[in-house]
C-alpha cells in the first residue's frame, strides 16, 4: 500500500495562500517574501524529492506547476515518476507532454484505489482544497509542514474545519530554523 504525504508551506495561523492582502505574496511567493532565507531550511524539500514514488495533483495546483516544473533543475528528479490530477474538469487534452505519466483521477474513490494498489510514497505538493478533502477522507498518512512565523490572516487553510472525530498526529521530526521556520513532520495516527 501506498503512503500519502501531504507537504506544505504554512503560516502559523494555518495558512497556504493568502487572498486577501497583497497580490504579491499570492500562492507560494509569501514563503519567501517574510522571511531571510536560510538554505538549510529547506532540506525537507530535497529529501522529499528523493523519497518520492509519485505526486498527487488538484486541478488548479497541476495548472500551476506542470508549465514551470518540468524545467525547472531543482525538480528534476520529478520529471520522472508518474503524477496523479484529481479533477472532474481536465480531460487528457488538458495535460502537457513533457512532465512525464500523468493519470487522471475523478474521484477520492480513485485516490483510495491508487493508494491500496501502490506502493511507496505518494506527495500532495500545492493542493490545499486537495489535501482537506483527502485529510477529511482519512486517505493522508503524513504531514511534512515547513511553518513560517507569519500571520497571514486571510487565505486557504490548510486543515478543513469539516465536524469529524479527532485525528491524532505524531511527530517524528522537529527542527527550527534561524529564520524562524519551523520544519515538523508528523505521522497521522490510526
Amino acid at each position: 500500500m501506498s503512503t500519502i504525504v501531504a507537504t506544505h508551506f504554512v503560516s502559523l495561523d494555518g495558512k497556504v495562500d493568502p487572498t486577501g492582502g497583497d497580490p504579491a505574496l499570492h500562492d507560494t511567493a509569501w514563503t519567501f517574501k517574510t522571511v531571510d532565507f536560510v538554505p538549510e531550511a529547506y532540506d525537507l524539500k530535497a529529501r522529499e524529492q528523493e523519497e518520492a514514488s509519485g505526486l498527487l495533483f488538484g486541478r488548479a495546483s497541476y495548472e500551476n506547476f506542470a508549465p514551470v516544473w518540468p524545467s525547472m533543475d531543482e525538480f528534476k528528479r520529478y520529471n520522472t515518476l508518474p503524477k496523479y490530477v484529481v479533477s472532474t474538469y481536465l480531460t487528457e487534452e488538458d495535460l502537457v507532454d513533457n512532465w512525464g505519466e500523468t493519470t487522471i483521477l475523478r474521484s477520492l474513490d480513485d485516490v483510495a484505489r491508487l493508494k491500496e494498489a501502490g506502493s511507496g510514497e505518494i506527495q500532495v505538493h500545492g493542493s490545499v482544497s486537495l489535501t482537506r478533502a483527502l485529510g477529511d477522507a482519512g486517505l493522508i498518512d503524513a504531514y511534512h509542514l515547513l511553518v513560517f512565523p507569519v500571520l497571514l490572516g486571510q487565505g486557504k487553510p490548510l486543515f478543513s474545519d469539516a465536524d469529524k472525530p479527532v485525528q491524532k498526529l505524531r511527530l517524528t521530526e522537529h527542527e527550527v530554523y534561524a529564520n524562524g521556520i519551523q520544519k515538523q513532520v508528523f505521522e497521522v495516527e490510526r
